[in-house]
């Protein structure tokens, strides 16, 4: 199995978080975004992951590229790194991996997480990820025949024609034949809104007796901005808790605090004085004091002292400190600080 993994924009919606880092290396309970997305299609492949190809600006720089080569290692694959030098959409983006593209391929698109309870089935001609959303309108759908399979495929239909939104992955049984068509789309010019679509291929398979189905998911997190990322954060602690996997680090301390679960907590956090949790990721070597966290996510060497947070995301080596106050506050008073 090959993992095609386009990520090559750094995410303008997450600024000011992406000024430094690329928006899938953001780290969701305690690991990069493309790297649970990763873990997770290699949970659902019924055969092992050969390769992972990373499509990247080349402005990522060479500590991102050998971060990303660990993360294909620790499922198994073979890291490999390919560049998009200009944005002309999905179909040109997997394109820029082409060399990967051969056999069994999943494409996933690295600002998405996913809950799914089922096996891969490699023997199909293609899966097309979906879940049922309320309002389909924002979103790319499938429409589904009376034997489940996909006839068409519909960008932001402004009248109901289905609930099935396509979430950003896909499996194809024969990589080569992927690649061509996405090599005829570049060939003949063929574009939508000034770019190459990855849509545009489907269709074509479609026409030529490709039969593809959809691969349900119970639950799909997006990670589009600061809203939805600390959203898939809480989800995601939820998920690892119901796995019963650990989320403290032996070397983490807490001291006079309380914890509520559930919370992640990297190797070497300090917590002192203060109120953690729920939903509250803290990357390695941060330091929260005399602060109530919740909902949030605190990256690597961050330091929090005397803030109340709720809802936010702090990054790598922030510092974040308000003064103490010594109050007297009458009887019936409101204060709002």
């Amino acid at each position: 199995m090959k993992i095609i993994v386009p990520m090559a924009g750094m995410g303008k919606r997450m600024r000011p978080h992406t000024l430094t880092v690329p928006k899938p290396l953001i780290p969701i309970a305690g690991k990069p975004i493309v790297h649970r997305l990763v873990e997770d299609i290699a949970k659902v492949c019924a055969e092992p992951v050969e390769e992972v190809a990373f499509i990247i600006g080349r402005s990522f720089g060479k500590e991102v590229e050998q971060d990303l080569i660990k993360i294909a290692e620790s499922v198994g694959g073979k890291g490999t790194i390919h560049y998009q030098d200009e944005a002309l959409g999905t179909a040109h983006a997997i394109l820029c991996a082409q060399s990967a593209l051969d056999g069994h391929v999943v494409v996933a698109f690295a600002d998405t997480l996913f809950k799914a309870d089922f096996t891969l089935d490699t023997s199909v001609d293609g899966t097309i990820w979906v879940q049922s959303v309320e309002d389909p309108k924002p979103f790319g759908v499938v429409k589904l025949d009376a034997a489940g399979q996909i006839t068409d495929f519909v960008e932001k239909p402004q009248e109901f024609v289905s609930d099935l939104a396509i979430i950003g992955i896909y499996y194809f049984k024969d990589g080569e034949y992927l690649k061509r068509e996405l090599q005829y789309l570049l060939d003949n010019n063929i574009m939508d809104k000034g770019e190459y679509q990855l849509t545009n291929a489907l269709e074509n398979m479609k026409n030529k007796g490709t039969q593809f189905v959809p691969g349900r998911v119970t639950e799909w997190l997006d990670c589009g901005n600061k809203d939805a990322t600390v959203y898939t954060n809480q989800r995601y602690l939820e998920f690892l808790q119901e796995r019963g996997e650990k989320l403290t680090a032996s070397s983490a301390q807490v001291t006079n605090s309380v914890i509520i679960e559930p919370v992640y907590l990297g190797e070497n956090v300090q917590i002192i004085n203060s109120v953690v949790g729920p939903h509250v990721s803290v990357g390695a070597g941060s330091r929260i004091s005399g602060s109530v966290v919740a909902n949030s996510i605190v990256q690597q060497s961050a330091t929090i002292e005397h803030a109340n947070l709720a809802g936010s995301m702090i990054g790598s080596h922030a510092t974040l400190s308000s003064k103490s106050l010594d109050l007297s506050v009458g009887d019936y008073n409101t204060m709002r600080l």
